[in-house]
């Protein structure tokens, strides 16, 4: 019983210590939102001088006025692949 509450008390302050930052990294899955680069498709202008592979980081706030951070990589194709999306908390005591 005890190791169940010692257990239980580990996981609960594992939770506490991401409970800030929501992310998703990697998901094949992962889809433009409002406020994305690629959100209702590609870019019009191609990032011709960035060599393929680079990493573009792109930073908005999503239509519940939380930050949301976005990652994308440029493909050989010169098109973007969102690759990571990480939201911030809601604070109310901060200035942003």
């Amino acid at each position: 019983m005890k190791i169940a509450v010692v257990a239980l008390v580990i996981v609960a302050s594992l939770c506490g210590c991401a409970a800030g930052i929501t992310t998703y990294r990697f998901s094949p899955q992962l889809e433009p939102i409002p406020g994305s680069i690629t959100y209702g498709g590609q870019p019009r202008t191609k990032l011709t001088k960035a060599p393929v592979g680079s990493i573009v980081p792109h930073q908005f706030r999503d239509q519940f006025g939380r930050p949301v951070y976005e990652t994308y990589v440029i493909e050989p194709d010169r098109s973007l692949r969102l690759v990571s999306r990480r939201w911030r908390a809601f604070d109310v005591f901060s200035d942003d």
